[in-house]
């Protein structure tokens, strides 16, 4: 049974006017095209096809949001980094997500997700650029977990740490064999239990 039975779609937005209302708190999920951000939201909501998977890198291209509780919101970003997309669209996107970061007062916490074997890339640090300069905490979730070996997995879940530092906390995840699911709950919790207006 999901943690959120109430959790349930609410609108789509490609402009800052179509945002849904600016309070309470919501947590932003983003992620490169095809890192497993749409499973990784499904593991953690634990609802199937909560947020819709797809064989096509780069569908969720609007900001797609959610109701997890009264007040509490998840926030399904575009997935970047897809290539069959024209430059117009992806400066449409950058204007966009630059103006969610900029303007969302209820905006708690920002989850990236990133395919472990393919470790941060510009795209990534793009995001993390956007949260820190706003000042909003980051988790990483290291996506796929399981394609590795553990040895392997470690070593790159420490050399995302180093890289890090300070700047985001870092966890393996597997959608697959639900690996990490309840730290990653914790830290959604933690997040949206935050009152960044004060």
């Amino acid at each position: 049974m999901s943690q959120y039975p109430q959790a349930a779609f609410i609108k789509s937005a490609n402009a800052p006017s179509q945002f849904v209302q600016d309070e309470g708190a919501e947590v932003a999920f983003a992620g490169r095209s095809n890192a497993g951000k749409s499973s990784a939201i499904n593991v953690i909501v634990n609802r199937r096809q909560f947020a819709r998977t797809s064989k096509t890198p780069g569908r969720t291209q609007l900001v797609n949001f959610f109701t997890l509780a009264d007040g509490k919101r998840l926030v399904d970003l575009p997935g970047y980094g897809f290539a069959k997309v024209a430059s117009s669209m992806r400066n449409h996107w950058a204007d966009l997500m630059a103006d969610y970061f900029e303007t969302r007062k209820s905006l708690a916490g920002m989850f990236l997700i990133v395919d472990i074997r393919r470790q941060l890339t510009d795209f990534d640090r793009q995001m993390l650029a956007f949260a820190e300069a706003v000042g909003l905490p980051t988790h990483v979730l290291l996506t796929k977990a399981d394609k590795l070996k553990r040895g392997q997995a470690a070593k790159a879940l420490l050399e995302v740490r180093r890289d890090l530092g300070e700047v985001a906390t870092v966890q393996h995840f597997s959608a697959l064999t639900r690996q990490g699911e309840g730290e990653a709950r914790a830290k959604l919790e933690e997040f949206l239990a935050q009152d960044r207006e004060q």
